[in-house]
């Protein structure tokens, strides 16, 4: 019976194969039907993965959707993106135009299903999932704690949003350079950061996951938030009416056609990755979206995306539209909480410079010591160079000010750290005298371990030993 089983299982994913082979998406790239955009139009059979693949190709190489139209036909769709590079010009490079005609009519880049889009396994790194409650220094703690245990952190991206942190982060053995694979050591390692993501809040659950695979990381995170319900008891939510400005982005659900589908409509500030995180959100609750228009050409952003309870529109994944005012209402908040939690907030600083084991935990050190939090971060490491992006605030949610921003980066290095953004709308005058500084340029540049690292390990691991 185990064999019949295992070759059924292997007879059903040829078959998916095959049927996936004959229905490719049709793809064309057009820089003369529009005098301001480049068009995206993607052909395809009905395959509900397809629309989240074509704004993850777009959203991964950084253009930005102006227009965009989401149609089906019986068992057909059609869609139409008017897209741009980050400074509003056409896509003119040749390059970046075959990958996007390529990348698409590739079998191996259709999905069998939407569960599984971007997962593949990895021998490189390893990555580590961890979700708590958002307090000040949490990643400072976190990258010291690996850093002691002789990790090195390659890439992550940290976010915090409604009082929560999660973060996914890609470590190598900092001798080997490899994936770390010794259980027992991922045991130990899991163990510490648990207890680091407990020891200041149990009132909600914190995970730490060792995973030994490469998903997208964008559509990880929100996953994440949205399983730990981040969109629960946001104080966004209880803004009066009158203060509409901060009350964006607005969501509301109706009924079309006598209830046969649903229509979701998002009104928001625009910024790159709105459309990934929306449909992201749709797809991930077991919604499909049949139909939808998208007009990013002014200063917000306005979406319609519809939901069918027939062949050609959408609703659940089970062919139910949505019922009960409670589930619309868990919609509305889901989206909003999406397109909230990517936003960048506070002062964006970028580090630039040779990597190094301990280098985040240094930096990180730094930040905390003059009293920045960090909301969210990405850390990228390409040829033994880092590209880390941190966006800080105080420790009172309000703006650095600049005596504090020049006193890190001279302990960081001013050529390495760099202030970007709009620096005058973010960094707010100086009241008093800038605190002193805590570290200098040699503490970043140490490749030794430091004295209170080993401490906050021992009483981390103290902890443990004190639970078990």
């Amino acid at each position: 019976m185990e064999i019949v089983r295992i070759l059924s299982s292997t007879t059903k994913d040829e078959l998916a194969k095959c049927i996936r082979r004959f229905n490719l998406p049709r793809v064309t790239v057009d820089n003369d039907a529009c005098s301001n955009a480049t068009v995206i139009r993607v052909n395809s059979n009905k395959n509900h993965g397809i629309l989240l693949e074509v704004v993850q190709v777009i959203t991964d190489l950084n253009l930005i959707v102006k227009k965009a139209y989401i149609a089906s036909d019986g068992g057909w769709f059609m869609d139409v993106f008017n897209v741009t590079d980050q400074h509003g010009n056409k896509i003119e490079d040749e390059v970046v135009l075959d990958y996007i005609r390529n990348v698409l009519v590739s079998e191996s880049s259709i999905p069998v299903s939407t569960e599984s889009t971007g997962l593949n396994p990895s021998t490189e790194h390893t990555t580590i999932e961890l979700l708590g409650s958002d307090r000040p220094g949490l990643i400072s703690d976190v990258s010291a704690v690996l850093t002691d245990l002789g990790c090195n952190i390659v890439n992550g991206e940290v976010w915090t949003h409604n009082t929560r942190a999660a973060s996914l982060i890609q470590i190598t053995d900092a001798d080997t350079g490899s994936a770390i694979s010794d259980p027992i050591r991922l045991s130990n390692l899991k163990e510490l950061l648990n207890n680091l993501l407990n020891c200041n809040d149990e009132s909600r659950n914190a995970k730490t996951m060792v995973c030994h695979e490469v998903r997208h990381p964008t559509r990880w995170l929100h996953q994440m938030m949205l399983n730990d319900r981040d969109y629960d008891c946001s104080d966004h939510d209880k803004l009066s009416d009158q203060d509409e400005e901060k009350r964006l982005p607005t969501v509301e659900i109706d009924k079309w056609r006598d209830n046969d589908y649903s229509v979701v409509i998002i009104r928001s500030k625009d910024r790159p990755k709105l459309l990934f995180d929306t449909v992201c959100t749709l797809i991930d609750m077991g919604y499909v979206v049949f139909h939808g228009n998208v007009d990013a050409e002014g200063p917000e952003a306005y979406q319609l995306m519809y939901g069918s309870s027939k062949e050609y529109y959408i609703r659940h994944r089970d062919g139910q539209p949505l019922k009960t005012d409670g589930e619309r209402e868990r919609l509305m908040k889901c989206l909003r909480a999406a397109i909230r939690r990517g936003v960048s907030e506070g002062l964006r600083l970028e580090l630039c410079t040779a990597d190094r084991v301990g280098l985040l935990s240094d930096v990180t050190r730094i930040l905390r010591e003059y009293g920045l939090t960090l909301t969210r971060a990405e850390v990228t490491t390409d040829g033994g160079k880092v590209a880390n992006t941190f966006y800080v605030r105080n420790a009172l949610g309000c703006p650095v000010d600049s005596r504090t921003i020049d006193s890190i980066r001279e302990s960081i290095g001013k050529s390495e750290l760099k202030v970007k953004g709009s620096p005058e709308d973010e960094i707010r005058p100086v009241a008093q005298e800038s605190p002193t500084r805590f570290l200098s340029n040699c503490l970043l540049k140490s490749q030794s371990f430091s004295y209170f690292s080993l401490l906050r390990s021992y009483f981390l691991l103290g902890i443990g030993i004190s639970r078990t």
